[in-house]
């Protein structure tokens, strides 16, 4: 099986937040974006969060507009084996070194992650440098929320952006 291998962390040194998801699924590698595939929810949560529009925009104008709020970009997983985009379907990850990171942000106040999975092994590699934010995913497979409910849980982002 090919191994699938993630996008460079998205920083600055005013990064307040820092938003981990696990690794990009068949549509952002296709497309070489995060969060590329137009079904997930991930752009317009952030339109909530940061109250600016972003889905218009070009790929290359939402990550300056995330910088310039103050929000990175990163996966907790660098590379893995997975057939598709399913995050269950990951195997054999090889994490991405983000104690490194947190270490070169001086302004971190949260690193957030995006789903369970981004949580559940981001937080054993972050322990308690840092604090911690689980959100509920923004992929499509994540049904069990309405967008609302995931808007609501997102908006926990405004106060360390404040």
């Amino acid at each position: 099986m090919v191994r699938k291998a993630g996008f460079p962390a998205v920083v600055d040194a005013n990064t307040r937040v820092l938003i981990l998801g696990s690794l990009p699924g068949e549509a952002s590698l296709a497309v070489q974006q995060y969060y590329g595939n137009p079904r997930n929810a991930f752009w317009r949560l952030m339109e909530g969060v940061l109250d600016t529009p972003l889905v218009p925009l070009t790929y290359e104008d939402r990550l300056a507009a995330l910088l310039a709020h103050g929000v990175g970009l990163w996966d907790v997983i660098a590379e893995a084996e997975r057939p598709g985009s399913l995050d269950a379907a990951i195997r054999d990850p090889a994490a991405n070194d983000l104690l490194a990171l947190v270490e070169t942000l001086p302004a971190l106040r949260v690193v957030a992650f995006n789903g369970g999975t981004a949580a559940k092994l981001g937080g054993k590699l972050i322990g308690d440098r840092v604090a911690a934010l689980a959100l509920p995913s923004s992929s499509p497979a994540h049904a069990a929320r309405t967008f609302e409910q995931k808007a609501e849980a997102w908006g926990q982002l405004k106060t360390p952006l404040s």
